[in-house]
């Protein structure tokens, strides 16, 4: 599973991506399969059949970022924030700040995916045919029976369709949490009403899958005649790890399931104190720490503008940090972090939306705020704890 402390590369959409450590092995495994492809499309090359597997293997995994990218922007322009994409040792992953709302939008956001990999397969394909001269010359590349007498282009081509085929093929799978399981999740949704019920369904099937593929990895590790695999060590090895990170997942997601229910209907307003101490912005920064600090003994404070506008947070450390000549002239306003970005929520946004929130995990605390940006509360972890704790659809006192 992903560790959680991925390496940050670069922001597309203002989308934070990253790779997890697992995807470096992912990254060596594919380029090491893929030179022996090479070597055999282009004999007598093997520096060239090197590169092109570096550069097919880095075109594979801007496939996936793609493919994840494609559930991303459907998920922001339905509302849904996402704190980032992640590559790791079994492709990718888009991560939602919370649940999909209503059936429609999980079919939307799930069916996206597929969609972008069947357009990468399309143009792919388009290419390849272009540049083998014709249908019949590209499919026998692409069906690698063009051994010694393929160009290196059209080779990669050919790799890029057949694994984004295969790519699509897997995650049409009905198992959840496969694209394929949401989209079957989606359509259970619709149809009972029910969404805890829809992602159990969901992810029991997915459990069923993960058992099947684990055992077409032990037969064909002792050396069962199967399709595909064929007894190869690495491959049935690759399907028992597949099949045990896809029955975790949908274990997971049943717990998730069971958690969020308890959080149905709930809203930031019903758990978070609503009447926060924040400090005005233009306070000198001497007053803040002798009225506020030294009063709350607080590690840190919101600080507002006279409209009640939210702007960011003062924390002790820094406000000592002045020197005390120069405690009378700086404002807090002057001092501030300005993080609203990070650490303000919707007071009307359903709770279960702050459990993926970093911001809430390293500040303890997140603003709470109206929609023109007025503070409303503070909402706490400990909170958000308790209404965990409470029967389902019930608020934390």
């Amino acid at each position: 599973m992903l560790s959680g402390r991925s390496i940050p590369l670069v922001r597309i959409f203002g989308i934070r991506i990253g790779v997890d450590p697992s995807w470096f092995l992912a990254l060596f495994l594919f380029i090491w399969w893929l030179s022996d492809y090479y070597r055999n499309a282009m004999p007598g090359e093997d520096g060239s059949a090197f590169i092109l597997a570096t550069v097919s293997t880095l075109l594979f995994f801007l496939s996936i970022l793609l493919h994840e990218l494609g559930h991303a922007v459907v998920a922001i322009r339905n509302g849904i924030s996402i704190a980032g994409i992640d590559l790791w040792l079994f492709g990718g992953v888009a991560k939602m700040s919370r649940d999909t709302q209503s059936p429609g939008v999980e079919f939307r956001v799930a069916a996206a995916g597929p969609l972008v990999t069947l357009v990468i397969a399309i143009v792919c394909t388009g290419l390849g045919i272009l540049v083998a001269g014709s249908l019949d010359n590209f499919g026998n590349t692409a069906a690698f029976d063009a051994e010694g007498t393929a160009g290196g282009l059209n080779a990669m081509l050919a790799f890029l369709v057949s694994i984004n085929i295969v790519l699509l093929l897997f995650n049409l799978i009905p198992a959840f949490p496969l694209d394929g399981g949401r989209i079957a999740r989606a359509i259970i949704w619709k149809a009972t009403g029910d969404r805890t019920k829809a992602t159990n369904s969901a992810a029991a099937l997915g459990q069923g899958f993960s058992y099947l593929l684990i055992g077409l990895g032990v037969a064909g590790l002792l050396g069962a005649d199967i399709p595909v695999i064929s007894g190869d060590f690495i491959s049935s090895l690759w399907l028992i790890f597949i099949g045990m990170f896809l029955g975790q997942a949908a274990r997971s997601a049943t717990y998730q399931s069971a958690v969020l229910s308890r959080l149905e209907g709930i809203t930031v307003s019903d758990v978070m104190d609503a009447e926060p101490v924040a400090i005005p912005g233009e306070m000198t920064v001497g007053d803040a720490l002798h009225e506020y600090f030294l009063r709350y003994r607080y590690d840190w404070f919101p600080v507002v503008d006279r409209n009640g506008q939210f702007l960011g947070i003062v924390d002790r450390e820094r406000a000592q940090r002045i020197p005390e000549d120069r405690q009378p002239v700086f404002t807090v306003r002057e001092i501030m972090r300005a993080e609203e970005d990070n650490v303000r929520v919707r007071s009307d946004e359903p709770l279960e939306a702050l459990l993926g929130s970093p911001a809430l995990m390293r500040l303890g605390a997140l603003m709470a705020v109206d929609r023109d940006g007025r503070l409303q509360g503070v909402v706490t972890w400990d909170q958000v704890r308790r209404a965990l704790q409470q029967p389902s659809g019930v608020a934390a006192p």
